[in-house]
């Protein structure tokens, strides 16, 4: 796994450190993991763009093996805010002072906010499986409350840590969807240490609860001050999720945010990365040349 790339820690913008794995050829691109996997999930697609690309995959704050800081009140450290300014503070670090950046499902949060409050560093952006968070709640019906449930419950305090930590296998599936044989032998350790410790558990609950507050309030805020992604954007979904049965044409919630966008499914279920590596290296290839 991740053959010919090497393995950092690199330090993001408050000073906590990040795992990353590094390695390829071209020009940089940045690829962000969702919840609750780590960057590992990316193996299969890092392995197709290499020869193309200078490819760097992070563990998100508080995720994996990367740091996780205090929280507050608000949540601000887990904010995409926050994790966005790791993402420009360590690709710096790397030599890359601008790049373009993919992010799938909560990494997507990030990327966004990335080309939002840094547009002088990104080049281009891709986001995967996800509409803004702002969008997401201000959408929210019953249908929504039913089938993402799980945000609304780890905005609860306390109460979403004991619960996943009672049985961390059991919440996140283990032995049905997720397995060495779907993830591959490595992703799958890797996902599967990170589930099983508690402040892994406690900081990725935390990504969450700075959703429901500061990241919407700063997606509302960026909508209401006209703020709107600098760069190409594309966005990718995938068939076999919910996205379509939430809303349609995911494009349409995304073009308000951008006034270049290209968008195009993905034959896929929710991990695309790991599903249909194929497809989704062709579409970055084909949108970052």
């Amino acid at each position: 796994m991740f053959d010919g790339f090497t393995l950092s820690r690199v330090t993001g913008a408050d000073g906590v450190t990040l795992r990353v794995r590094h390695g390829g050829d071209g020009p940089p691109l940045l690829l962000l993991h969702g919840h609750p996997r780590t960057h590992t999930t990316w193996h299969l697609v890092a392995e197709r763009l290499k020869d193309t690309f200078t490819v760097v995959c992070a563990d998100l704050r508080g995720y994996g093996e990367s740091d996780k800081p205090p929280t507050t009140p608000d949540h601000a450290p887990y904010s995409k805010r926050a994790m966005a300014a790791d993402c420009v503070a360590f690709m710096r670090e790397l030599g890359h002072e601008r790049f373009a950046v993919a992010g799938h499902d909560r990494g997507s949060y990030v990327a966004l906010r990335t080309a939002l409050d840094h547009p002088a560093n990104v080049t281009k952006l891709v986001v995967m499986d996800s509409v803004p968070i702002g969008e997401a709640l201000a959408r929210c019906d019953a249908k929504f409350a039913q089938e993402w449930a799980h945000w609304f419950f780890f905005g609860l305090p306390d109460k979403p840590e004991r619960a996943i930590n009672a049985d961390p296998d059991a919440w996140y599936n283990v032995g049905t969807r997720n397995t060495p044989q779907r993830l591959g032998a490595e992703n799958f350790e890797d996902f599967h240490r990170a589930i099983h410790d508690p402040a892994t558990v406690k900081a990725m609950i935390e990504d969450y609860r700075a959703g429901l507050g500061i990241d919407r309030a700063h997606d509302e805020a960026d909508m209401k001050a006209g703020t709107r992604i600098a760069c190409p954007t594309l966005l990718l979904w995938s068939t076999e999720d919910d996205l379509e049965d939430l809303y349609g044409d995911p494009a349409e919630v995304w073009r308000p945010w951008t006034t270049e966008l290209l968008a195009q499914p993905i034959e896929s279920g929710h991990h695309m990365a790991e599903e249909n590596p194929d497809a989704v290296a062709a579409a970055l290839k084909g949108f970052l040349a």
